[in-house]
């Protein structure tokens, strides 16, 4: 089992992610870490904090000479605005001498749509600030930093994952024949993660006027996964099922309010002729000795799984991310201290953050195929893995290699 854990809050002294279940003797390259978390600071609709923080990943334990140990693999990302936070934050009972930044008075003014007041009540804190500090997005840049090792385990059996941007407030995209080649190529540092330019260049400006108004845009993003191969998952048990994981796991992301597999919520105002995906024999020769496979498919409607297991189509699976909850022109809310009406609190936040949802989209993506992979072709290093792998490929092309003879099933 992969599985990973996080801690850390938004302007304490750093942000700690252990991923545990990863085989031993894979090659980590620790800047791809550092690269990935670059991207997710990227977007155009980012707030100041985005300019303050220069992620960079360390990773701190399971790691020797380069390669795994299959120990628990440890990773920190520090928090450079922590001296503007420590006197605020510190997790002593007294703040320590020379601790740096003002000193913040409680906040007890819930934001409509964040985390602020169920949390208060849950936990019964007084200062929201004890909530808010864990529910912020700050959070996923210890799971961008855990998705990229994932990554680079399916890496390893050429398995790769690419996010786009679909829609950004009212300004969609045409992105309806969008290759996965298409949605890699996009520069690391694009402002709206979107393939078309047209489409790009209204997201910005609805963003622009979002700003303006002191409001904010939510949108939608696609993740695609090239080189799944058939199998992954299962339909035995309904926790198995990998398409009730990925949907879990895009779900826990902050602020992500539905997620569809393929073509989603479209399917259910269709006819069934129109909706699944025909199963047809091979062009040409039979299947090669690496078909995970013996058809092939005219449509991917059903984005890469049908019945809770991956068919060995390109997976593509999109999330809706609803508008950030913090606004500059705030709603009404209460003061718990007081019970009186006032507006909600203004924290830093960011006018649009849905380029970078898509990237941490991708991590998760990532994480729960990793998991499903080694569940299926697991093993204590990364060479039993490649081997397990190499030798279900070879097994299957085999199977849909043989000539069968006429009348048999």
């Amino acid at each position: 089992m992969l599985r990973f854990l996080t801690a850390g809050e938004s302007h304490g002294r750093s942000l700690v992610v252990i991923v545990d279940g990863l085989p031993a003797g894979l090659c980590v390259d620790a800047d791809a870490l550092t690269r990935d978390l670059r991207r997710r600071q990227h977007g155009y609709g980012r707030g100041r904090r985005m300019a303050i923080e220069s992620d960079a990943a360390v990773v701190a334990a399971g790691v020797r000479h380069g390669r795994t140990t299959g120990a628990p693999v440890a990773v920190t990302i520090e928090n450079r605005d922590w001296v503007n936070w420590a006197f605020t934050m510190h997790p002593d009972e007294h703040p320590p001498s020379g601790a740096g930044g003002a000193n913040r008075g409680p906040v007890t003014r819930p934001r409509p749509g964040h985390a602020d007041l169920a949390g208060a009540i849950k936990y019964g804190h007084a200062d929201i600030r004890d909530v808010l500090e864990r529910a912020s997005a700050r959070e996923t840049a210890a799971r961008v930093a855990a998705g990229a090792l994932a990554r680079q385990v399916l890496g390893q059996v050429g398995i790769a994952v690419a996010s786009h941007v679909i829609s950004i407030g009212p300004e969609r995209a045409d992105a309806r024949n969008a290759s996965f080649d298409d949605i890699a190529s996009l520069a690391d540092d694009s402002p709206t993660r979107c393939v078309d330019d047209a489409a790009a260049a209204r997201m910005i400006a609805a963003i622009d006027a979002a700003r303006e108004a002191g409001d904010t845009l939510g949108g939608v993003f696609e993740v695609a996964a090239r080189g799944v191969p058939a199998g992954l998952g299962s339909y035995a048990q309904w926790d198995r099922r990998l398409d009730g994981r990925l949907a879990q796991a895009l779900m826990s992301i902050p602020a992500i309010k539905a997620v569809s597999i393929g073509i989603g919520a479209e399917s259910a105002r269709m006819r069934g002729s129109q909706v699944h995906d025909e199963i047809l024999p091979p062009a040409g020769s039979s299947p090669g000795a690496h078909a995970s496979t013996p058809a092939e498919r005219p449509t991917n409607r059903a984005g890469g799984l049908e019945g809770g297991v991956t068919n060995g189509q390109e997976v593509r699976v999109s999330a809706s991310m609803k508008p950030i909850a913090t606004l500059m022109t705030p709603l009404r809310s209460i003061d718990l201290a007081t019970g009186v009406e006032a507006p909600a609190a203004i924290e830093r936040s960011d006018v649009c953050a849905v380029p970078a949802a898509a990237v941490v989209g991708e991590a998760m993506v990532a994480l729960v195929l990793a998991d499903a992979f080694l569940e299926r072709f697991g093993g204590d290093s990364i060479d039993e893995v490649r081997g397990r792998y190499e030798d279900w490929q070879r097994k299957v092309g085999e199977r849909f290699a043989r000539p069968r003879e006429s009348g048999t099933s």
